[in-house]
């Protein structure tokens, strides 16, 4: 009963750390709602020239905390990610010098605290595993519960053939160091693809910065130039559509960069 208590409460505990649900700092929001402001003056001046356009700001400034919510989950999602690769490639370490699978698991916590510091993410996990092995908390039962509350892929696969390989006994550190070897080899590939297109991304964030460049400077050049597409109805129509257009290439380039294994 003891034991069936202790289980119960730890799976509570657990359930109130999720990596898919991330929660905007005090600062965060207020440099997203300063930067949704000046992006909808910005947006306003350009296209039509009013400022009645920097009423749409309440709902710029709601799809900006989204994005940097999502943008935080994924960040998130990719320390942690990182971080596990190195835990499994540590624990695999640990097992071939002949540690058990728990023992390895236990090892591996010091290293990861070495390269990322007490508070990193998988530090913290691990020091929750090194805590339910003593309350005698399976491990499969952690690892488990650390792939449902992570939402990456690679963790959540590894954790579902890890349960399966205790389950089913056998050879189960040749398992283990099999699974352990295809989730690192996928987690490495993934970093090799962020690595290639960050050189990609920082050069589409110039890309969109690019046509206010173009305007600032033919209205600095040439005042007046663009007189002629404000104030009137084909000058808004045509503006609209190229606001449009502007919109819609910078999610597709958005899309085109979030590339998965």
């Amino acid at each position: 009963m003891l034991e069936s208590w202790r289980k119960r409460g730890w799976e509570r505990r657990e359930e109130k750390i999720r990596y898919d649900e991330y929660r905007l700092s005090w600062k965060e929001i207020l440099r997203a709602l300063c930067g949704s402001a000046a992006a909808t003056c910005a947006f306003a001046y350009m296209f039509y020239q009013s400022w009645i356009g920097c009423l749409a700001w309440p709902a710029v400034a709601a799809l900006w905390l989204k994005g940097e919510r999502q943008k935080g989950t994924k960040q998130r999602k990719e320390r942690l990610s990182a971080q596990f690769g190195d835990a499994i490639s540590a624990a695999a370490a640990g097992m071939q010098a002949g540690y058990s699978v728990e023992n390895a698991f236990l090892e591996a916590e010091g290293e990861i605290r070495s390269l990322y510091g007490e508070e990193s993410e998988m530090a913290r996990e691990l020091a929750d595993v090194r805590k339910g092995l003593k309350n005698g908390i399976p491990l499969e039962q952690m690892v488990q519960g650390l792939g449902d509350r992570s939402g990456v892929e690679e963790i959540r696969d590894f954790a579902e053939a890890f349960a399966a390989a205790k389950r089913m006994g056998g050879n189960l550190r040749a398992i283990v160091l099999r699974t352990v070897e295809l989730t690192r080899q996928r987690m490495e590939v993934e970093q090799e693809i962020r690595a290639i297109l960050a050189a990609r991304k920082y050069e589409q964030k110039v890309m969109t910065l690019i046509p206010f460049f173009l305007f600032a400077y033919l209205q600095l050049s040439s005042p007046g130039f663009f007189d002629v597409l404000y104030h009137n109805g084909t000058g808004q129509v045509i503006m609209t559509a190229a606001l449009a257009l502007y919109l819609s290439a910078c999610g597709l380039s958005a899309r085109i960069m979030d590339i998965r294994v």
